[in-house]
């Protein structure tokens, strides 16, 4: 990497740093102070078969359950490149949706350039197939049919492209039951940068995780965009997204009519302001995306 392009990938981390999770806004995103985040049980560090090491964590609803409990598969973001599940605001991202009552698994993935796609969305999807299988089911007590995603920022790119990848039903395999994705980059083709105001910073951080020099003629950047993956099979989702942030917004507005058109439930709530993914998830959008998922997961 040249010592210019290693400038300008410091510059943008740490733009995604402060984009990500203001410490205004960390309350907002699930601190644990609440009485509920407060009694969720985490569960670190466990070993869900992907490569180098790589681990994910558990968060708990407190109580026992008659039943079992809906899960969430939930991937933090940081622009594919960095981020980690113990941060502060992933971790309370975490433990926020057990106090919802979800059962979450919360995975670490590998980060680009020196992974770039398709080992995130591989990883994502080895934590969902993990979650699925008999002995997570009979450790956590959830319900392997209503297995939901939450995603903010590259994290949304990576759940709504395993809520749209493949086809058929929604409770079995690597498919899920429900999606909510927060300021997704959801087009990284060349077509993509036609859609709204994507910055230079940003988009040289999309080429490093598609391992390509230009979006002309990169191979996986169609497989690595959710707007390519709808059909009518797909679970339903909830999109929120900035009207001013670095994400463009239009890129939501495009996949909503996309589902939309394909006849998927499908939320859309824009949010004022420049705000980025975590950096607006208030208390009254965790209410919000709280019922919708019960509602939706069962």
């Amino acid at each position: 990497m040249t010592s210019a392009r290693l400038a300008l990938f410091v510059v943008v981390a740490m733009m995604l740093a402060g984009c990500s999770q203001p410490a205004s806004a960390e309350s907002d995103a699930g601190t644990g102070t609440d009485a509920g985040a407060a009694a969720v049980t985490v569960v670190e560090d466990l070993d869900f078969g992907a490569p180098d090491g790589i681990r994910l964590d558990v968060c708990l609803p407190s109580g026992s359950s008659a039943a079992p409990r809906p899960a969430i598969i939930s991937v933090h973001g940081g622009g594919w490149s960095r981020g980690d599940k113990a941060q502060p605001q992933w971790r309370n991202a975490c433990t926020w949706l057990a106090s919802e009552g979800f059962v979450v698994f919360q995975p670490n993935y590998r980060l680009a350039p020196s992974h770039p796609f398709p080992a995130a969305i591989d990883d994502v999807t080895a934590a969902l197939r993990w979650a699925r299988a008999d002995p997570q089911v009979a450790r956590f007590g959830h319900d392997p049919a209503r297995i939901g995603a939450f995603g903010d920022s590259a994290g949304g790119n990576l759940v709504s492209l395993l809520g749209t990848r493949g086809d058929g039903d929604t409770a079995v395999g690597t498919r899920v039951a429900a999606v909510v994705e927060l300021s997704a980059p959801l087009d990284l083709t060349l077509s993509g940068l036609a859609i709204g105001d994507m910055g230079t910073a940003f988009q040289r951080m999309q080429l490093d995780y598609l391992d390509c020099a230009a979006f002309d003629g990169c191979v996986d950047a169609r497989a690595a965009s959710p707007m390519y993956q709808v059909d009518a099979s797909d679970p339903p989702f909830y999109i929120a997204h900035a009207v001013d942030e670095f994400v463009p917004i239009e890129q939501a507005e495009e996949f909503v009519g996309l589902l939309e058109s394909a006849g998927v439930d499908t939320t859309f709530v824009p949010i004022s302001g420049s705000e980025h993914a975590l950096g607006f998830l208030d208390d009254d959008l965790r209410a919000s995306i709280g019922t919708w998922l019960r509602e939706t997961l069962g």
